[in-house]
């Protein structure tokens, strides 16, 4: 009788703990690794109180249309300058290059940046920084804009995949300090693809 107590309270705690571990959400492979990061006490930016409940960020629906083949071209003579920040803090950052494109008839351009701090970490000699902004900042995204990061191109094109975009980590939490998009990169169409705004779901 013992044994079938003991038996009958470890398959209740299996399920009790079964219930409480949710699945993280996504859709994607790039969704379900950004979830995985910021449930992670270690590399979240997520306060510990959302953190403690956090199972998934919010996404608009993956759609294709939203990956497109940029036209890429190089600015090697631009100065260096000091990118605004939600702080005092002012990182180095240089113009790198352009990229054009056509979304749903339209064609738009962005700059595309890189960081000359960072350059000099490992793993970062080729990392290039797409922010931007668009018409659905403020409403269903984040109303600071939102990122992309790239890569250097082997030639002159770029795929830009808006389903990556994510939201600065000032977005979840004060204490960041995070680049402000700048005006130039601002896209005047909905771009209704990447990560949502935080806790308005």
């Amino acid at each position: 009788m013992k044994y079938l107590i003991t038996f009958f309270i470890s398959i209740c705690c299996l399920i009790g703990c079964a219930q409480k571990k949710q699945p993280l959400h996504g859709e994607t492979e790039f969704q379900r690794e950004l979830n995985a990061e910021y449930k992670d006490a270690s590399t979240s930016p997520l306060k510990d109180s959302d953190r403690k409940h956090f199972v998934g960020l919010e996404f608009f629906k993956f759609d294709s249309t939203y990956i497109v083949t940029s036209k890429f071209e190089r600015f090697p003579d631009e100065e260096p300058f000091e990118m605004k920040t939600s702080t005092e803090r002012r990182p180095i950052y240089v113009k790198y290059g352009e990229v054009s494109f056509e979304l749903k008839g339209k064609l738009f351009k962005l700059n595309i940046y890189q960081n000359k701090g960072l350059i000099e970490s490992e793993g970062y000699e080729d990392y290039l920084f797409l922010p931007f902004s668009d018409e659905t900042n403020g409403l269903e995204s984040y109303g600071g804009g939102r990122y992309i990061d790239a890569r250097f191109p082997e030639g002159d094109t770029m795929i830009i995949d808006f389903n990556k975009a994510y939201n600065p980590y000032c977005a979840y939490n004060d204490k960041y300090s995070c680049p402000i998009v700048p005006r130039e990169n601002y896209l005047k169409t909905r771009i209704e693809a990447g990560v949502k705004a935080f806790g308005k779901h």
